[in-house]
């Protein structure tokens, strides 16, 4: 599955020089990972979220989120928000801060 790079740019120049974050292919896209933990990724034209279990019906209740789900079993605490809704810098930015936060609130990795 491709995915889309023009989405995955504007997450690395958002994220800017940070020498915790990485990229990693995963999930047939890519994710950015903070201290070796999942923050948020693109697949397809959309974005993956980790926000964590107790964030995930907050999430869910913006708009174009839906529960991350490759196998037909829905993964609590990580959403995935569609590109349509993340095409201003502002809300792009806000969903990766959120990532980055519940990543980095782990024990690194």
């Amino acid at each position: 599955m491709a995915y889309d790079e023009g989405l995955a740019e504007r997450i690395r120049q958002y994220l800017g020089a940070d020498p915790g974050v990485t990229e990693k292919r995963m999930f047939g896209g890519i994710a950015f990972l903070c201290q070796g933990n999942m923050a948020v990724g693109v697949t397809g034209g959309d974005l993956m979220v980790r926000v964590g279990p107790d964030a995930t019906d907050a999430a869910l209740a913006r708009p174009g989120t839906r529960l991350f789900d490759m196998t037909g079993r829905p993964m609590r605490g990580w959403v995935v928000v569609a590109g349509s809704a993340v095409t201003e810098d502002e809300s792009l930015g806000a969903w990766i801060d959120e990532g980055r936060a519940f990543a980095a609130s782990l024990p690194p990795k």
